[in-house]
C-alpha cells in the first residue's frame, strides 16, 4: 500500500489480490486501486454482486486547498452539525469559575475556527459511551483543557490541577 502526499492509500491490483486471500468478504467500495480494469470487467462481465474499484487519482488542488475542503466534511449526524456547542459547553458549567474558563477557552477555540471539530469530539465521546467503548484517561497538553474534560475526551479537570489551556492552544 501506498499513502500519498494527501494522506490517501491505495494499491497496486497485487496488493489487492493478496487482501481478498487474507479476507475474501473484504469490503472493497472505498479502496483505491492503481489499475482496476482488470477486476471491474471481470465483475461486469461474470454478473458477479459486487463493488467495483475506484481508480486512485491524486488530487489535482495543493494540499493545503485539498485540507481545507475535507475539514468542512465531518462524518456526523446533522444534530451534532447544528448543535451550539459553546452553549451546550457553558450550560455544563457549575460555577463562576468554570464559565469564565469555559468562556476563555471557547474564544480561543473560537479564534482557531475549531468549533467543528469541538462538536466531532462531542459526537464521538457520545458514540464511544453509547457502544461502551473505552478509552484513555488524558494524554499530552489536550488535558489543559477544561472544554474537552467536559466534553469527556479525558478526565483532567485542568481547573483543580491549575493546567494552562496556553500548553495546548498555543
Amino acid at each position: 500500500m501506498k499513502i500519498d502526499s494527501f494522506g490517501q492509500a491505495h494499491r497496486t491490483a497485487d496488493e489487492l489480490t493478496a487482501l481478498l486471500y487474507t479476507n475474501p468478504l473484504l469490503d472493497l467500495a472505498d479502496i483505491a486501486v492503481d489499475d482496476p480494469e482488470n477486476f471491474n470487467h471481470s465483475v461486469r462481465a461474470l454478473f458477479y454482486d459486487t463493488s467495483t474499484l475506484k481508480k486512485y487519482s491524486p488530487p489535482t488542488v495543493p494540499v493545503e486547498e485539498f485540507d481545507a475542503n475535507n475539514q468542512t466534511n465531518w462524518f456526523m449526524p446533522d444534530e451534532y452539525k447544528t448543535l451550539d456547542i459553546a452553549e451546550w459547553l457553558l450550560l455544563q458549567c457549575k460555577s463562576d469559575e468554570e464559565l469564565q474558563r469555559v468562556g476563555h477557552e471557547l474564544i480561543l477555540y473560537q479564534e482557531r475556527d475549531l468549533f467543528e471539530l469541538l462538536r466531532f469530539m462531542k459526537y464521538m465521546v457520545d458514540c464511544f459511551r453509547q457502544h461502551n467503548i473505552v478509552w484513555g484517561v488524558g494524554r499530552g497538553s489536550s488535558v489543559s483543557s477544561y472544554v474537552l474534560f467536559l466534553l469527556g475526551v479525558h478526565k483532567i479537570n485542568s481547573i483543580y490541577h491549575d493546567l494552562d489551556i496556553g500548553e495546548f492552544l498555543k
